[in-house]
């Protein structure tokens, strides 16, 4: 989708295409699950006091004999709080029960409750991508109840982010054609209930949404005294920002800086890191020596000579620590050989057993 680009004077600068965010399908269910989740994590946690309705002294006996007892009474098992007394008779009124006056509630709200809600990271970028392409859809601008003009929608160029003073900004809305949608903001409704006594007495309509590509710019000061205009920066956006109410569709203007922002880190899209990585340059070869000879990652794969391998030596065993006896004896043991003769083999004596009966025979 090409639109054109308009500055501050509504001058026809150029066409420009709209980056692939904004190509989506229009999930109204998506962009509604999304919003939600956001309010839910702004959602302070509330709760009673685990004692409320249980400092009363209200227990009361059902034994016959017991002091205090509502046995015989003819009432019912009732938790009671005596107020006054006259001898054995009590004057008692119900408490602690969740039925009573004062008593605790039955099921009181836990401040320990978690309200956050999870939710999907592709999803959430894809409900930013379907609020991203009803934001374009004039149709559905209209039926959300902004009166944009008949030239929506459209870019406008960065120069407009260097307006400083509010009027400035106010004349350049108005060029541009919003002066029905700047007075729609101008009215406010006073709401009902106990918001009125709790700083939330009035509300405002939701007006435009400016998206710039720089932080700090002097539009966002300049833009703060506007009703219902807001300055966000193009990393900064999410779905409430674009569907406020979970109802899509906000009157919505970005500037050439931050389209682009958005096409060259490919924002909001599942693929975008990948993309990046791919973009990212090799790294250079170190450079030649003064020498002029090549270095080793220079030379061609064919010339290179792989390392070669040392094989591993076995492990020789550590000759065990003799203890002192032993080292003594092995201290002796030279001295003695060298001393000692040669020893010789003994003679061998005569048998002086008798003959057996087989030699006698032969």
């Amino acid at each position: 989708m090409k639109l054109a680009i308009l500055n501050a004077k509504k001058e026809h600068k150029g066409d420009q295409e709209l980056p692939k965010q904004f190509g989506e399908s229009v999930r109204p269910d998506l962009i509604a699950r999304a919003v939600r989740a956001l309010q839910a994590q702004r959602r302070q946690p509330y709760g009673a006091d685990p004692r409320a309705g249980k400092r009363a002294s209200a227990e009361l006996s059902r034994r016959r004999r017991k002091y205090r007892g509502s046995y015989g009474s003819g009432i019912s098992r009732v938790p009671r709080k005596i107020l006054t007394r006259r001898g054995i008779r009590m004057y008692w009124v119900g408490a602690f029960a969740p039925g009573t006056v004062g008593g605790r509630r039955a099921h009181p709200p836990k401040a320990a409750k978690r309200w956050v809600q999870k939710l999907n990271v592709r999803e959430r970028r894809k409900a930013i991508r379907s609020a991203l392409a009803a934001v374009m859809n004039r149709d559905l601008v209209v039926a959300r109840g902004h009166r944009p003009p008949q030239s929506y929608p459209f870019i406008l160029d960065s120069s407009i982010e260097l307006i400083a003073k509010t009027k400035d900004a106010e004349a350049a809305l108005s060029t541009l054609g919003f002066d029905d949608e700047l007075a729609r903001c101008e009215r406010t409704k006073v709401r009902a209930g106990k918001a009125t006594m709790r700083g939330r007495r009035k509300k405002r309509p939701t007006g435009i949404l400016l998206v710039v590509g720089e932080k700090n710019v002097p539009l966002i000061k300049a833009a703060g005294n506007i009703a219902g205009l807001e300055v966000v920066h193009v990393r900064a956006l999410n779905t409430e920002l674009l569907a406020p109410g979970t109802h899509p569709g906000r009157v919505t203007l970005f500037t050439t800086s931050a389209l682009k922002i958005m096409q060259d880190e490919g924002l909001f899209l599942d693929v975008g890191k990948r993309r990046l990585s791919a973009q990212r340059k090799e790294p250079e070869a170190p450079p030649a020596k003064a020498s002029g000879g090549v270095t080793r990652s220079q030379e061609p794969k064919a010339q290179q000579k792989a390392p070669q391998k040392v094989p591993p030596t076995p492990k020789q065993a550590m000759p065990k620590q003799a203890t002192t006896k032993q080292a003594a004896r092995q201290a002796t043991a030279p001295e003695a050989e060298e001393t000692a003769p040669p020893a010789s083999k003994p003679p061998r004596k005569p048998s002086t057993q008798p003959p057996t009966q087989q030699g006698e025979a032969a």
